[in-house]
């Protein structure tokens, strides 16, 4: 990332300040709705990748031990019974899509992109549409949800536009006030697997970045945990009318997209 204009530096940090604030807010979203913007001043992924990557590994793991502590001290010092994070679900749909995350990351097999991006994006829209109308697509069959989960996982494997999927799965058997949270714990093991497949390739992490843009991510990441709580404290289900808005544009972009 070098030879860059003052003000292309400055946008880029501002960007790593959105990414922050989607990722922390929602759950999901920092890598997709800003690594676009990302390529338009700089158009090497590599360069990008790793940093975000880097970033959700540091928020993941703080935002997750926060709920804990928040939880505990609630609780009068005690572990409550019901924590922030549903590792019941989170193991059992691990167990369906880690085969699927390592044939993607390894490229075992090799789809035609366009027509899996499709199909991920219309898929998605179901989901979303329903969440907005507060009439949440529940599929009642554990086949559909292990194809679903079996898809988003490989494809979280090969590129960024799995999370979207997961998370139309994961926020139809999650409560409210888990998903975030439950997502982070998913997001931090799948994105280990990926660091170590950047590590054995050599690709450049670009550490000397980190050293200004993870204050970037960090002021993002302050407003979002301002948004998240807003969104969980109102009395309707305005976190999935919210998170239904942003799969619905995440689809709708991805769609564009593909198209062109």
């Amino acid at each position: 990332m070098t030879g860059l204009e003052a003000w292309e530096y400055a946008l880029i940090g501002l960007i790593f300040v959105w990414s922050g604030f989607v990722r922390t807010s929602l759950g999901f979203g920092g890598a997709v709705l800003s690594l676009p913007f990302l390529l338009l001043v700089l158009d090497e992924p590599l360069v990008f990748l790793p940093i975000i990557a880097v970033h959700l590994l540091i928020f993941s793991s703080w935002i997750a031990w926060r709920g804990h502590r928040l939880l505990v001290a609630k609780n009068g010092g005690q572990a409550p019974s019901e924590g922030n994070i549903d590792w019941g679900y989170l193991l059992r749909a691990m167990k369906v899509m880690i085969i699927p995350k390592l044939i993607g990351v390894i490229g075992l097999i090799t789809l035609p992109g366009q027509v899996l991006t499709k199909i991920i994006f219309m898929i998605v829209l179901v989901y979303a549409v329903g969440y907005v109308l507060d009439r949440p697509f529940r599929s009642n069959s554990r086949l559909l949800d292990g194809f679903l989960l079996v898809l988003g996982g490989y494809v979280s494997g090969t590129s960024l536009i799995g999370a979207p999927l997961i998370v139309a799965v994961f926020a139809s058997h999650v409560a409210a006030h888990q998903l975030r949270d439950t997502l982070f714990a998913l997001w931090f093991i799948l994105v280990l697997i990926k660091m170590v497949s950047f590590l054995i390739a050599g690709v450049d992490l670009q550490l000397i970045h980190h050293l200004w843009l993870l204050p970037c991510a960090l002021l993002g990441h302050l407003l979002g945990e301002r948004a998240h709580q807003h969104l969980l404290e109102s009395r309707t289900n305005l976190y999935f009318r919210v998170l239904g808005g942003v799969l619905i544009l995440v689809s709708v972009v991805g769609l564009v997209g593909s198209a062109g």
